[in-house]
């Protein structure tokens, strides 16, 4: 079950790096810093269903915040260009091009090669 997964020691883990990283204060309200500060003072193990509700999507929230942006680009852009590419050469007869799209490394190279382009250049096309 959902509130199974989380651990006090997962809490304090992930309030640790974000404060580490800036994200505590700038990405959580008082009221979800209270309820994580809360729940790792007062509760060994969480049983409540809406707490552990609660906890999981505060959890999230830090997760999308602490991902880096080569992360964020290459989940986001760089899945659309692999899928691209990979549809252009699959056209031109390419067979093992069908693996492109989902392949992890093709995305983050794509992605990179994007960031270190000039910004002049660095307006993708998307679509046709």
């Amino acid at each position: 079950m959902l509130r199974d997964v989380i651990s006090v020691g997962r809490l304090v883990e992930a309030r640790r790096r974000a404060l580490r990283r800036g994200v505590w204060f700038r990405v959580l309200g008082g009221e979800e810093r209270s309820i994580v500060v809360l729940t790792i003072r007062c509760v060994d193990r969480i049983r409540s269903v809406t707490l552990a509700k609660i906890v999981t999507a505060i959890l999230i929230k830090l997760k999308v915040a602490l991902e880096s942006r080569v992360k964020r680009l290459m989940r986001t852009w760089g899945r659309l260009m692999a899928q691209r590419v990979s549809r252009i050469a699959q056209e031109w007869r390419n067979r093992s091009a069908s693996k492109w799209a989902w392949d992890p490394g093709f995305m983050q190279y794509l992605t990179i090669m994007q960031m270190n382009t000039p910004w002049t250049a660095a307006i993708p096309v998307i679509g046709g």
